[in-house]
């Protein structure tokens, strides 16, 4: 057999998976140069046959090279290295001295609602959550109703730390970490901590909240054009801007997923000027079905330049109002000159609740469930869009809890909205989600921004709905829609 043109040391004793030591392998490789750009890599059947391994654990791997950018699949040619430019910093270990959308379709309340929003709750460990609290509680004393610590309580800070860098890659120490009741209270902290009249730029479609919170600061706000890599780097150059909101590894919403050389460009955008910094808004990376979570743009942040912000709201539930923020050290020593008297506006019983369920191994265990569940329901409901597939494209079903209809048939929006309604289904409009600037937020009002009538965008979300829902919310979108020429789905016609 032919000698391999990468290093591949497997070592089954050391407790990863096999899949998880050749993409790492491979990777570092990538990272050091050894493989160049557009360099061909290995069959995964030769790579199999050589390390004596399954088929499968080669195409997982490569599947999560190429979801995270660093190589490319060339149709019947193969995986190629990304041809990206040189990685910035990657292995740098310094971080620096320390010192709701409106819907077209109307108000009703209809029977099956899309939303990208909604999550799971029938599975959520109430008992589990009850026999914490309770136990809390009967050891409360006087300290665990005082004030306590602005930042949030150690303990806490501490479990976060280690878990988001076990599951993100995160490189923080639990002094950098801020928790706060939800991610409005982060960014409008973050207005304090940055100063006013900050130039924000943000990715276009967004997150409509965060801007709307951005404006209300009086920030002025550039939109950048999202591709099919992420916020176009070239764009957020020419804006001016001193800060950049980005979701990285699930935009949102939608669902691009950015790659290595992109985010590196991002960060060499940052570290090119003093007081430049990204905000890494990373809501629901937990939910990803294609190999395992792309790791945080924090975690290649060497120079400080990265604000990490996430929540437990959509990974447990939306009344655990629990965000965190970890800041860089320059910007954590201004927090604590200019912020650091405020309270923290979590109450401490609530703080020590996560903490335990958290760190005794509750939340990884209602994690795996629920990534079990949604993966059921996302596989479910790609196959009920097959017969969708020659009048839409679908895109964005890699990860999260939504899927992106592209239609093909020179629809807008709000015409493929309204005759959902009329079959009791409620989706969602991207152009919800599209801003125009110096509108305080206004969604816009007709055809996407930038987009055609024959590139009309729909959102439709599948967490909250059941598997009885989701079958017959599709059937009843092929029949408003007129899929395969009539819809004839499930009994409608």
């Amino acid at each position: 057999m032919k000698e391999l043109p990468i290093h591949i040391q497997l070592q089954p004793e050391s407790g990863r998976t096999l899949y998880e030591q050749i993409y790492e392998s491979i990777r570092d490789e990538i990272r050091s140069g050894h493989l160049l750009r557009n360099e061909k890599l290995p069959s995964a059947r030769f790579l199999a046959e050589y390390l004596q391994i399954s088929r499968t654990t080669v195409d997982m791997a490569y599947g999560q090279l190429a979801a995270e950018g660093y190589v490319e699949a060339r149709p019947r040619r193969g995986y190629f290295v990304s041809a990206f430019e040189e990685l910035y910093a990657l292995d740098m270990p310094s971080r620096g001295e320390k010192p709701a959308p409106s819907d077209s379709a109307g108000k009703l309340s209809v029977r099956y609602d899309f939303s990208p929003n909604a999550i799971d709750m029938r599975f959520f460990p109430y008992a589990t959550w009850k026999k914490i609290t309770r136990n809390i509680l009967v050891d409360a004393n006087s300290r665990m109703f005082s004030l306590g610590e602005p930042q949030g309580d150690l303990q806490l800070r501490t479990t976060i730390c280690r878990y988001l860098h076990g599951s993100r890659g995160v490189n923080c120490e639990p002094e950098q970490i801020i928790v706060g009741a939800g991610n409005d209270y982060l960014l409008l902290l973050l207005e304090k901590i940055l100063g006013r009249h900050v130039h924000v730029a943000m990715e276009n479609p967004t997150y409509a909240r965060a801007y709307r919170i951005f404006r209300s600061c009086g920030y002025p706000v550039s939109l950048v054009p999202v591709d099919e890599n992420g916020m176009q780097t070239e764009a957020l150059r020419r804006t001016g801007a001193q800060i950049a909101y980005v979701m990285p590894s699930h935009q949102y919403p939608t669902g691009v997923a950015m790659p290595i050389g992109r985010r590196m460009e991002l960060l060499r955008w940052a570290s090119e000027k003093p007081e430049r910094y990204l905000i890494e808004d990373d809501y629901d990376s937990e939910f990803r079905y294609r190999g395992k979570p792309l790791p945080s743009l924090q975690a290649s942040d060497a120079d400080g330049r990265v604000v990490y912000i996430g929540t437990f709201s959509k990974a447990i539930a939306p009344a655990i109002r629990i965000s965190y923020m970890v800041l860089p050290y320059p910007l954590l020593a201004r927090y604590r000159e200019t912020c650091g008297f405020y309270s923290s506006t979590v109450s401490r019983i609530d703080q020590t609740i996560l903490n335990e369920f958290i760190r005794d191994g509750y939340f990884e265990r209602y994690l795996n469930k629920m990534r079990k569940r949604y993966r059921e329901k996302h596989d479910l409901l790609l196959s009920e869009l097959r017969p969708f597939e020659h009048d839409f494209g679908i895109s964005g079903s890699s990860a999260g809890l939504h899927v992106i209809l592209t239609d093909r048939r020179g629809r807008t929006e709000d015409e493929l909205a309204r005759l959902a309604a009329s079959e009791d289904v409620k989706v969602y409009r991207m152009g919800d989600f599209r801003m125009k600037e110096g509108t305080g937020g206004a969604p816009d009002s007709g055809e996407p921004v930038g987009q055609t009538k024959e590139q009309a965008m729909l959102i439709l979300g599948y967490g909250g709905l059941t598997v009885e829902e989701i079958r017959e919310g599709a059937g009843r979108l092929a029949k408003a829609w007129k899929v395969g020429g009539g819809g004839f789905r499930n009994g409608y016609r």
